[in-house]
């Protein structure tokens, strides 16, 4: 069983009913953490990677129309947006007209499916904290589930451990924060243990398209389904250029043992290489989180490995309670989902557009997501108005919080369409129809409302 920590850990994840194959699976990575396992990934073990462009593919429509409908579609829906000020499902935010990013998925998904006659099974993967809001919230649209499938499973959760000795903490004050999801890796032990690639398998599906529920250009496209279907992969993910502000992210490569594809993460990179993480012209690619599986190359190698598909380790140090500093340091165990690319043999990449990688971290993101920037059409599809993204740099101190945000645009988001950049010091108020011509920099110690109506624009 190994350490009396590590047993300890197992009796708590198995008091809590967290189920076996999630255990067996937190146990390897504790034994990696107890023979001083980082998982990082030093820049002289990989090269930079190239990969095809969807534009450039051609697809067969109806290749891309079969896809479809032998594919099933997930959400990753454990956040509550914390870090926005939020206490529930992250994806009940209010985006575009009244409706939430569930609703918005919902409209996605039905749409498609009257557009391919497809049955396109939509399921949420949820936390226990996101699992009730969440399925109140869709419990408005009666014919989103599909007959012999979940509309949700759970994902998994695993003890913090002190720092100190890999012991699991314990924080009477508030139990929860004993405890923390196994990041977003946890997707392929979740959907093992709760049967649901069994239950994929026996009703003919034949790919999963996997994406986070804040991202609403992940639509499980046609053309995206098609290309992966003929291309006959076990595994792919959708990349994008990194820009500036993916500079502290992640990005893709090959390593250079084996030539397999990898992701590597910023907590994955060692200090002295975050110069080369951050450089644009040798790693080009980042993740949307967009991926692509084969359900029946999935099931094989978990099955092989026993449940365990292996995915480097990732090691968080946070503090015990995340908002107060002086609480215990603890490790987090984790894995990213878009790791599994190194487990598979002919795993693939395809750049797609910015269109199709539209997440949602911040209220920066969201005064863009809110503007004119984009349009919802018919088929509940963002489409972009603007040649570019403008930059939006909003006071943290005033807009971090939904709550003070929408305060600050009670009557909408201002017109962004010509915008180059909108960047706001203190505390500014919107009006109705204001617009933003080129870039804009803002002042709330001499300006605290922009009345309505107002144009915007460099050096006005």
């Amino acid at each position: 069983m190994g350490s009396p920590a590590l047993h300890r850990a197992r009796e708590k994840m198995a008091e809590a009913g967290v189920d076996d194959v999630a255990i067996d699976t937190f146990s390897h990575y504790f034994r990696l953490l107890e023979h001083g396992e980082t998982g990082l990934m030093p820049e002289s073990s990989i090269e930079p990677v190239d990969m095809p462009r969807l534009d450039d593919v051609e697809v067969d429509d109806e290749v891309a129309a079969e896809a479809v409908r032998h594919t099933a579609v997930v959400k990753l829906n454990g956040g509550l947006g914390t870090s926005m000020g939020m206490e529930r499902a992250k994806s009940l935010l209010c985006v575009r007209r009244g409706l939430s990013f569930l609703d918005v998925i919902a409209r996605q998904v039905l749409h498609l499916r009257r557009q391919y006659d497809a049955p396109l099974p939509l399921m949420f993967m949820n936390s226990f904290r996101t699992s009730a809001d969440t399925m109140a919230a869709v419990a408005r649209y009666d014919d989103l589930a599909v007959e012999g499938l979940p509309l949700e499973f759970l994902q998994n959760k695993e003890p913090k451990l002190l720092a100190a000795d890999l012991s699991p903490i314990t924080w009477p004050t508030d139990p929860d924060l004993e405890w923390c999801p196994p990041g977003h890796g946890d997707i392929y032990t979740a959907m093992r243990g709760t049967g649901l690639l069994d239950l994929l398998l026996e009703q003919g599906y034949r790919h999963v398209f996997v994406s986070n529920s804040d991202n609403l250009g992940a639509v499980p496209d046609a053309r995206v389904a098609g290309w992966f279907a003929a291309g006959g992969a076990p595994f792919a993910i959708e990349a994008v250029r990194r820009t500036p502000s993916d500079r502290k992210g992640g990005h893709f490569a090959r390593r250079r043992t084996d030539g397999r594809l990898v992701l590597r993460e910023t907590a994955q990179t060692p200090d002295a290489d975050k110069a080369a993480l951050a450089d644009l012209d040798r790693h080009r690619y980042c993740s949307t989180n967009n991926l692509w599986f084969d359900v029946a190359a999935m099931k094989e190698a978990l099955d092989v490995r026993n449940g365990i598909l292996g995915l480097p380790l990732i090691r968080n140090v946070k503090t015990v309670d995340p908002g107060d500093p002086s609480t215990p340091e603890v490790i987090q165990v984790e894995t990213a989902m878009g790791a599994a690319i190194e487990v598979f043999e002919g795993s693939q990449l395809i750049e797609v557009g910015r269109d199709r990688f539209v997440p949602v971290k911040t209220t920066n993101d969201l005064l863009v997501l809110r503007s004119d920037v984009y349009d919802l059409g018919g088929d509940f599809v963002l489409d972009q108005t603007s040649a570019e993204l403008p930059f939006v740099d909003l006071d943290t101190d005033v807009y971090k919080l939904v709550g003070e945000f929408d305060k600050r645009f009670p009557q909408g988001a201002p017109s962004l369409t010509e915008a180059s950049s909108l960047t706001v010091h203190g505390d500014v108020t919107f009006g109705r129809d204001v617009k933003v011509v080129g870039e804009v920099e803002l002042d709330g110690r001499t300006a605290d409302r922009v009345e309505s109506g107002t144009v915007l624009q460099t050096g006005g």
